[in-house]
């Protein structure tokens, strides 16, 4: 069993349990997730079954999108529901024009402080750990996109929003940063992810989904192949000569094309070998042969 399947995580377990409860729901011994979710938080959870873990590395998740809700005059030291109150302020004051104001400055390229309670390492030691030893440790920001951030309901204390994001922002940093604008301070009290990368809560299943459709022969239409996952890259078929090559970890010979690159690539740019839609290979062009022959790869990784 090779691919990704895309589990609607619940609330209150890690995304290790997660992959923990999928590995013995389908009996398979290697699996990972690509991208962690806090343990309150919510939905897409993209799982690598088997040789797709090889994969992971590759993926596109630049991009994230969220439901989330915020809790206004509350401030936490997780910047989350899960976290201790540091600091209560009055938010009397807010009105729906304040709300909105302050959430468009934000919009666009920033710059945020990675929390403390957070996975980031320091001298090897994750921050989280020293955080609940009470230690603060200075955090360089670090430059983030928002793509676009949508108020949906105001109901104060609380407000719910949408945000399309890239990869590495932390919501809840978010939601406390908007607080501090606001005047009052803030804490996320839920975030549900709906999409990550190309994976989307529409084609995820709970785990207890995932457990009837096991054995039924269902399963496999909810398994996003590796060839799939790697579509962003551009793909160039193999003959069956060249797949015998690349399985071997050897590179194929211009015969051993389909369609020969020549010079449509960049140096660096890695592609993807495929032979029937079977993904092989993940190549990167190292430079350009301007005898127009063909371009000099480099495999990084070969799929089973």
């Amino acid at each position: 069993m090779n691919g990704f399947i895309v589990i609607d995580k619940p609330e209150g377990i890690t995304s290790h349990t997660v992959v923990h409860s999928v590995r013995k729901i389908l009996g398979i011994k290697k699996a990972g997730h690509t991208g962690t979710l806090d343990p309150f938080a919510t939905g897409v959870l993209p799982v690598a079954l088997g040789d797709a873990t090889k994969a992971i590395t590759f993926l596109d998740e630049s991009i994230k999108e969220y439901t989330a809700a915020m809790r206004l005059g509350i401030s936490t030291d997780t910047q989350d529901c899960t976290g201790n109150i540091i600091r209560e302020g009055s938010y009397g004051h807010i009105t729906e024009e304040i709300v909105r104001n302050s959430f468009s400055r934000f919009v666009g390229t920033t710059r945020q402080v990675p929390p403390m309670f957070s996975a980031l390492k320091r001298s090897g030691v994750p921050l989280y750990k020293l955080a609940r030893q009470g230690l603060d440790i200075p955090r360089e920001s670090r430059e983030i996109k928002i793509f676009s951030l949508t108020v949906k309901k105001i109901d104060l204390p609380s407000i719910y929003f949408m945000v399309r994001c890239s990869r590495g922002t932390y919501v809840r940093t978010l939601a406390s940063d908007i607080g501090d604008v606001l005047g009052c301070g803030a804490h996320l009290s839920s975030l549900h992810r709906t999409a990550s990368g190309i994976f989307t809560i529409d084609e995820a299943v709970t785990l207890e989904e995932l457990a009837l459709l096991n054995g039924t022969g269902c399963l496999e239409d909810k398994i996003m192949s590796p060839y799939r996952s790697l579509s962003h890259y551009k793909n160039f078929e193999l003959t069956d000569k060249g797949a015998r090559m690349v399985r071997n970890g050897a590179l194929p010979d211009v015969d051993g094309f389909q369609n020969v690159p020549h010079n449509s690539l960049q140096a660096g740019e890695r592609i993807i070998l495929s032979c029937g839609e079977k993904l092989l290979a993940v190549a990167e062009n190292l430079y350009i042969d301007r005898s127009g022959d063909r371009s000099n790869f480099r495999l990084l990784r070969v799929f089973n």
